[in-house]
């Protein structure tokens, strides 16, 4: 046989699928090791040496010793306030007391000084009914606002505007904003007393408080006040003269259109009468402690 060369025979071997994550070698490497190699091995040599706790006997003195004294002081605080905790409140209960017997006296002064003033406007009146002569201390009374009058006049009630008592149930004083335009403000009144006056108006009074020389009419937050006494809306003004030539000249005034202006722009609410018989209190009192009588003129006259 001719010989031709034998190979041998070829053995197939089962082909090996790849892993699905041979791609991700190097994140599954991340992941497994999170912590270097070299950083681990440290971590665990000191965890070694440590151990956790003390090893010594001194150590574990310093800690027990250390764990007493913060329980000591914990408890120290505890007490003390325990302890003081009485104490304060009845700080507190002696303050409160102080506070009400102070008001208690504030308020019997406050009543003391309205019975003296009312006691020196008697006296006051009284003086000028003993010293008038032929009626000229009458008559310096009723100017100065000293003494009661009443005679014919005019009534005038100035209140704010409907919609400004809209935010605070029906009060115009609850609603937002004192500069409202549609409420009634100290300088209003100001014009409307100033314009009674100019109109021959001889005696005034707003809500019952009678109008001197030295009254003030201003404003405080969100109130009127009146010789420092708060006013509450509905003003009512009562002017003591001529009631119909004074009700005409205060209309035809700058200070009576100011009004009518008031009431068409800003729903200012007026209401003007004339009255043929009108009571007004005396002023609560007439204090000067500057101005002092000129006697020459008396004098010259004597002499």
């Amino acid at each position: 046989m001719c010989g031709m060369p034998q190979h041998p025979p070829v053995r197939s071997t089962p082909t090996r699928l790849p892993r699905p994550d041979a791609s991700m070698s190097l994140l599954n490497n991340v992941m497994d090791h999170s912590l270097d190699d070299g950083y681990a091995e440290a971590a665990a040599r000191k965890q070694a040496a440590d151990g956790g706790l003390p090893k010594t006997l001194r150590a574990k003195l310093g800690l027990a010793a250390g764990l007493v004294l913060a329980a000591l002081v914990v408890t120290v605080g505890a007490a003390q306030a325990r302890v003081e905790a009485p104490v304060v409140a009845k700080e507190r209960e002696e303050l409160i007391d102080r506070i009400n017997e102070e008001t208690e006296a504030a308020d019997r002064l406050e009543d003391s000084v309205d019975e003296l003033r009312d006691d020196v406007s008697a006296r006051q009146r009284e003086a000028l009914k003993e010293s008038g002569g032929n009626g000229r201390g009458e008559l310096v009374g009723v100017l100065a606002g000293a003494v009661e009058v009443h005679g014919p006049g005019v009534k005038l009630v100035v209140n704010d505007a409907k919609a400004s008592g809209a935010g605070g149930e029906g009060d115009p004083r609850q609603s937002s904003g004192f500069s409202d335009t549609g409420r009634v403000r100290d300088r209003d009144m100001q014009r409307v007393v100033n314009g009674l006056w100019e109109s021959g108006a001889e005696a005034v009074s707003i809500n019952g408080q009678r109008l001197t020389a030295l009254s003030a009419i201003r404003a405080a937050g969100d109130a009127i006040l009146v010789d420092n006494k708060p006013l509450v809306p509905p003003y009512t003004v009562l002017a003591v003269g001529d009631g119909e030539g004074l009700s005409r000249r205060f209309q035809d005034s700058a200070d009576g259109l100011y009004l009518d202006a008031l009431k068409e722009n800003f729903g200012i609410r007026t209401a003007l009468s004339v009255e043929g018989e009108l009571k007004l209190p005396a002023a609560p009192s007439v204090t000067v402690r500057t101005a002092q009588p000129n006697t020459e003129n008396t004098e010259k006259g004597t002499s």
